[in-house]
């Protein structure tokens, strides 16, 4: 059986509700298989609320791969979140009493507005890059794109990084 027609935003066919209604408890198995217990509910809830926009498009052709799709970049955003925190206090911890003094919470705002002001595919590969730590060829085998696609994206993100730092 094809779902390749459901509407989210035609109220005649029950939309957002139907659509919650058929993939729910399909989605909230496979993220719990996946994540765990603990992660699948949060990222269960907020993939549900990025649907939303959806409503507006005329029909999903793949609702599964656009559920999955959703929920696995929730879910490395909120992995990455986890590894930044943890790396942080770490570094945290190894310059108390040192007399450093740690960069305003303003700072922290600007530097996630600006990473999150980066298209997608540059954003991909300087997060992986910079909080992930991994080599431009191990970028590549991860999305998999050349190390050159991977440099050059690179270069493209630290440049928009700047020309927004010196608006």
């Amino acid at each position: 059986m094809s779902h390749g027609s459901d509407r989210l935003g035609d109220p005649g066919r029950g939309g957002i509700s139907a659509f919650y209604d058929r993939y729910a408890a399909w989605l909230k198995a496979r993220l719990v298989r996946r994540y765990g217990v603990q992660d699948a509910e949060d990222l269960f809830q907020e993939t549900w609320l990025r649907v939303g926009p959806y409503q507006a498009a005329q029909a999903v052709r793949h609702p599964k791969a656009l559920l999955l799709r959703i929920a696995s970049n929730l879910a490395a955003d909120l992995y990455a979140g986890r590894d930044r925190r943890a790396r942080c206090a770490r570094e945290v911890g190894q310059l108390d009493g040192w007399g450093v003094e740690m960069p305003a919470q303003t700072d922290e705002v600007l530097a996630k507005q600006l990473v999150l002001s980066l298209p997608v595919p540059l954003r991909d590969v300087f997060v992986l890059s910079r909080f992930g730590g991994l080599t431009n060829t191990q970028i590549g085998e991860q999305l998999g794109i050349s190390p050159k696609t991977v440099e050059w994206r690179m270069t493209k993100a630290l440049a928009h990084c700047a020309a927004q730092l010196r608006r």
